[in-house]
């Protein structure tokens, strides 16, 4: 019951996000985002990532992106969001989330994650794909805007890596996610999503 009642609230506030009907005067961005990201920014439903504990540079981005239209999602709904605040607020929102101690919890279906691994750590040398924990480990070895992936819901991440592949998404930085995702099979995309979800997400490390 409480999943139905959920689902149809986060409908209704979509619908009104498009339509611009939502007053948002007084309500601080972050209790908005909270509808379909957690206010701890632990989302219970797979559509929408976790934020808790992500980069701050690397939400602001996101936002950023949404708001000048270089990145859409299915049916426009953070389109219609990010207007309805000035930047100044989002970016509010980026640090709260940011701050969010969490961490995410982590997801395991049993299945072998060695593959995963393999690629995270490794890459996809004969492909020419880094290995992915360069730009999103807790040690960033990049000047990239990368987020954290650790613990986050495997379908999303299959998601983003599929529309990237897709070119459905397109705000990656010198199309760099567009090339690493084209040059991945579909069963890779499971394999490294599946490990990245059952990976706590830790504080950052300076390197």
């Amino acid at each position: 019951m409480r999943a139905a009642i959920l689902g149809i609230l986060l409908m209704v506030a979509a619908a009104a996000a498009r339509a611009d009907m939502v007053d948002s005067a007084g309500v601080p961005p972050h209790e908005h985002c909270a509808l379909c990201h957690g206010l701890n920014g632990i989302s219970p439903m797979a559509k929408f990532p976790r934020l808790a504990g992500q980069r701050y540079a690397y939400i602001a981005k996101q936002l950023a992106d949404f708001r000048a239209g270089r990145r859409t999602n299915d049916g426009g709904p953070m389109d219609g969001i990010t207007h309805q605040f000035e930047m100044k607020q989002l970016l509010e929102a980026a640090t709260w989330f940011s701050r969010q101690p969490g961490p995410p919890p982590v997801e395991h279906d049993g299945r072998d994650i060695a593959a995963g691994r393999a690629l995270f750590e490794g890459g996809k040398p004969a492909a020419g794909v880094p290995a992915c924990a360069s730009c999103h480990g807790a040690v960033a070895r990049t000047t990239l805007i990368a987020p954290r992936l650790e613990a986050q819901h495997p379908r999303y991440l299959e998601k983003q890596l599929g529309d990237f592949r897709s070119e459905e998404r397109r705000n990656d930085p010198d199309g760099v996610m567009r090339r690493i995702a084209a040059a991945l099979t579909g069963q890779e995309i499971e394999s490294v999503a599946r490990y990245l979800a059952s990976q706590p997400r830790g504080p950052e490390v300076r390197p």
